[in-house]
C-alpha cells in the first residue's frame, strides 16, 4: 500500500493554514507537501509539522516572485545568477523545514538554450546541496502554456543530461494523463525514474475516482514496481470539505 501525503496548498484549503496540518493527520496522512511555504514563517510550519507528527514531503522552488513575476525560471537563459541566489535562500529556509524533496520549476520558455540552461541549473543545485533530493515535473500545456518541461520524454532527456543521483522525476497522474492520454502507460514507461508521485484525476484535477484513470490498478502497479516513496494527493476537491473527497484512499486497501 502506498504511503500517502496531502498537498495542503490544495487540500483542506477550507481551513486556515496552520489548521490544515491537524486535519491532514486526522484524515490519516503521514506527510504533507506545500507548494510555496515561503509566505509563512518557517518556524510556524515547523511547529505545525512536529505537533501533528507529519513529515514535510515536498516544496516547490525557486520561490514565487510576489511582485508579479512568473513562478519558476530554472530553464530561463540569463537567469542563472538569480537562480543561484534564490536557491541559496531556499536552502537556508530548508535548514529549518528539511523537506525530503524540492521540486525545481523550469519556467515558461522554449528552445535549445532553455534546455541547456535547465540542465546547468539542475546540476548546480544538485552539487550545491548534495544531501538534498530534487525533482522535475512535466506540466501539461493546456494548464501551463509555454512551460518548458511539457513532456515526459523531454524530462527523461533532461535527467539523463543532468546525471545526478539526487535529481529525479516527479510523476503526476493528472499531468501524465493530460499530456500523453494514458497515465498508466506513462507510469509503466517512466515509473523507474520517479522519486516522487502525485495523484489527481483528469480532466478536472479532482479527487481520484473520477475520469479515465483506474487508480486501484495504478496503486497496485506502484506497489508492484517497488516504489517506496510518497504518493501525494494533489487535487482540488469537488466537495466543500476535503474530508468528504477522501474515499479514494480505500482503493489502495
Amino acid at each position: 500500500m502506498p504511503k500517502f501525503a496531502a498537498n495542503i496548498s490544495l487540500l483542506f484549503s477550507e481551513l486556515p493554514y496552520v489548521e490544515r496540518f491537524e486535519a491532514a493527520a486526522a484524515a490519516g496522512f503521514d506527510g504533507v507537501e506545500i507548494l510555496a511555504p515561503y509566505e509563512f514563517a518557517a518556524k510556524d510550519t515547523q511547529r505545525a509539522l512536529m505537533a501533528n507528527g507529519l513529515q514535510l514531503v515536498l516544496i516547490n522552488a525557486p520561490p514565487p516572485n510576489y511582485t508579479g513575476g512568473t513562478p519558476g525560471y530554472a530553464a530561463v537563459p540569463g537567469g542563472e545568477d538569480r537562480f543561484q541566489r534564490d536557491m541559496r535562500r531556499v536552502m537556508r529556509y530548508c535548514e529549518v523545514l528539511r523537506p525530503q524533496k524540492i521540486h525545481l520549476m523550469a519556467g515558461y520558455v522554449q528552445g535549445d538554450d532553455a534546455h541547456e540552461t535547465f540542465v546547468r541549473n539542475l546540476q548546480w543545485a544538485a552539487d550545491h546541496a548534495p544531501d538534498q533530493q530534487f525533482t522535475i515535473e512535466p506540466l501539461n500545456s493546456g494548464d501551463q502554456p509555454g512551460y518548458f518541461l511539457d513532456d515526459y520524454n523531454l524530462a527523461a532527456e533532461v535527467l539523463e543530461a543532468v546525471g545526478r543521483a539526487n535529481v529525479g522525476l516527479q510523476y503526476d497522474t493528472y499531468h501524465a494523463q493530460m499530456i500523453h492520454g494514458d497515465a498508466m502507460k506513462v507510469w509503466e514507461s517512466f515509473g523507474p525514474m520517479a522519486s516522487h508521485v502525485q495523484i489527481g484525476a483528469a480532466p478536472a484535477r479532482s479527487e481520484p475516482g473520477t475520469g479515465p484513470v483506474d487508480f486501484a490498478a495504478l496503486f497496485d502497479a506502484i506497489d508492484a514496481s517497488g516504489y517506496s516513496g510518497w504518493v501525494s494527493a494533489e487535487y482540488t476537491p469537488s466537495t466543500l470539505r476535503t474530508q468528504d473527497s477522501l474515499g479514494w484512499m480505500k482503493l489502495a486497501g
